[in-house]
């Protein structure tokens, strides 16, 4: 699957977006503002001005109508969902080369909020996903106490983990470690 630069960071944005979010005892990784500035200087979002609790307030807010797309049960309801984020942003697509990349499209209004911005381009990115029949590598890790959000890009979607090298490795270590429990016992 070819996946332009901009949609893939927009990807990547809205996964780890969701992955803020408080689960399995952990806490809410967006808790105040400063968290936020935190997050959109980390994923380098521009044209962001000032920020405020109103801001935060609607990144969460955001944040959770994007789960609702990971959760959708089907493309029908997902596009509903994605439709509706993306109105609201109120967007306004627009040809643009900057910081070093190629020509590519901001969804998102001149001067729009912060979650405008994140639901106009991740919404987008999302519906890229859709529209190519791809909703199902939307996905939540199976560790049994994960549960993180993330795209799945490999050839044959057959990813299950949101990081092979931890939460698939555990899982794999405890079970051969129960195997030869098992064997020795």
């Amino acid at each position: 699957m070819l996946i332009p630069h901009d949609t893939r960071t927009a990807l990547d944005t809205v996964v780890d977006l969701m992955n803020t979010a408080p689960r399995d005892g952990r806490d809410d990784e967006l808790s105040d503002v400063r968290a936020l500035r935190s997050f959109v200087g980390g994923h380098k979002i521009s044209d962001v001005g000032e920020l405020g609790n109103g801001d935060l307030r609607a990144v969460l807010e955001v944040r959770e109508r994007f789960t609702a797309v990971f959760s959708a049960p089907d493309a029908r309801i997902a596009a509903t969902l994605i439709n509706q984020l993306v109105a609201a942003a109120g967007t306004t697509p627009q040809l643009t080369d900057h910081d070093g990349y190629d020509w590519h499209v901001h969804y998102f209004a001149p001067g729009a909020s912060v979650a405008d911005h994140l639901a106009a381009d991740c919404g987008m990115a999302l519906a890229f996903i859709v529209v190519s029949g791809e909703q199902e590598r939307l996905r939540r890790c199976e560790a049994p106490d994960c549960g993180r959000a993330f795209v799945d890009l490999s050839r044959n979607r057959s990813r299950r983990y949101c990081d092979s090298r931890t939460c698939g490795n555990r899982l794999h270590v405890a079970a051969y470690r129960a195997r030869r429990k098992e064997a020795a016992g």
